[in-house]
């Protein structure tokens, strides 16, 4: 019910490079937050709304109640009737009222992904969304900063945003960077370009933030009678890994104020995939993947803890990023990628050692031509694998949850939940007017 690793709108791309369903402003989707996670009922599709609303009748207002009639549907007759001032009528605007729209954009690694949405009872409604690969972080862990090309791709693709942001007039919008402009010598400098090429200022999160807003976007998805969940989010740069702890009460409303420890490992997809290659890896150069990760998982904090939780049983793992989703779609035997299937889907341990090792044995144009892989994604999705699979061998836990959303879904979240897009009508106005 919530994120997409497309490209373009139609409009602009027939089909998305890494060869999964773009992302289409006319498409609206509905999300439920961490505080019901029920998704809201379905409305009237738009067109016909419009419609409806052209066959009703002009509205009025009239200074004195019409004359009561009698069972007949007479006026009453005991009584001559007075003439009635002619109505006023009640102009109804051609538009609809003003929403208030927000933007979340998330500038990764590997990915640039845009969010417009409006509140929606206890969620919000998905208006318009851009996902593009730019693989920012191309050739970084050589040469210690970002290239060129790579900064003229990101931009291209934040005109983009730009313009979508402009086309919604939105009234909010956060827009973030996270590895690749935190570790680069010339992060501040392609910053500084964003903003002279697209007019948007963008923020440069830490990583402490990254791992709580990946669990404010994907809360809902948690299992609530779990005892606690892992949740990972394998990005291009690096991997943020979160242990949320269910067992403690009264630590707070919010997911978020339940993370017991996190972590995050100066290792993803573009990184290790650059270091020990993408395209033809043999199965002594996939464990050597695994093993640089599993050595990272020993300065977990409190990783005694999780271990021992993880013995006991009742803990879930809850994975974000194009790895688990890739996988989850070849589960499902999708013909095309389609977040409204993968989003939620539970995978058993042992269906994820499954893919893994069938994912790992492909060569590459296996990879190319599998349509939930595709051309872009084909040189990562192993070193994801090895990343997961070094999860997977330090906690064994029996379940993994697939999460098509993350950091923007987060920050949509904690954007109107600060506004108090959710309260109720009165208490918002008697906030807003300093009486509440």
């Amino acid at each position: 019910m919530v994120k997409t690793f497309g490209d373009d709108p139609p409009s602009a791309d027939a089909r998305a490079p890494d060869g999964r369903e773009p992302e289409a402003p006319g498409r609206d989707h509905d999300v439920a937050t961490a505080t019901d996670p029920a998704a809201a009922d379905s409305h009237l599709p738009r067109r016909k709304r419009k419609r409806r609303r052209r066959r009703r009748r002009s509205v009025y207002a009239s200074a004195e109640p019409r004359p009561a009639d009698n069972q007949n549907g007479a006026a009453s007759e005991s009584q001559p009737a007075e003439p009635q001032p002619l109505p006023t009528p009640v102009a109804i605007p051609d538009r609809p009222v003003r929403r208030n729209f927000y933007g979340a954009l998330d500038l990764g690694t590997n990915n640039c992904r845009l969010l417009v949405a409006v509140p929606r009872e206890r969620g919000f409604r998905v208006v318009d969304a851009f996902s593009r690969i730019v693989r920012l972080g191309e050739g970084i862990g050589r040469t210690g900063r970002l290239g060129d090309a790579a900064m003229d791709r990101a931009i291209d693709a934040l005109k983009v945003c730009a313009s979508k942001l402009a086309h919604r007039d939105v009234t909010r919008a956060r827009l973030i960077a996270t590895e690749a402009c935190r570790v680069a010598d010339n992060g501040d400098v392609f910053v500084e370009a964003v903003a002279r090429e697209t007019g948007l200022k963008l923020e440069v999160v830490s990583q402490e933030t990254e791992a709580r807003l990946a669990v404010a976007g994907c809360a809902s998805l948690i299992d609530p009678r779990a005892s606690g969940v892992i949740l990972f989010d394998i990005g291009g740069g690096s991997s943020e890994l979160v242990w949320i702890d269910l067992t403690t009460p009264g630590s707070g409303r919010r997911m978020s104020d339940r993370i017991g420890a996190w972590k995050s490992l100066p290792l993803g997809v573009v990184n290790l995939s650059e270091h020990h290659g993408g395209h033809h890896i043999s199965s002594s150069m996939f464990e050597a993947m695994v093993a640089e990760v599993a050595e990272l998982l020993d300065d977990f904090p409190h990783v005694d803890a999780v271990d021992r939780a993880v013995a006991n049983g009742s803990v879930h793992m809850l994975g974000t990023s194009g790895t688990v989703t890739t996988l989850a779609g070849v589960h499902l035997g999708l013909p095309r990628y389609d977040r409204r299937r993968v989003d939620g889907t539970w995978l058993s341990g042992e269906r994820v050692a499954e893919l893994v090792a069938d994912f790992a044995a492909m060569d590459y144009e296996e990879r190319v031509a599998n349509p939930c892989i595709g051309r872009e994604r084909a040189d990562l999705v192993i070193a994801g694998c090895a990343i997961l699979e070094a999860f997977r061998r330090r906690w064994p836990v029996d379940r993994l949850r697939v999460a098509d959303r993350g950091l923007r879904e987060g920050l949509l979240v904690e954007m109107m939940a600060e506004d108090g897009a959710w309260r109720p009508r009165s208490r918002r106005r008697r906030s807003d007017n300093g009486n509440g």
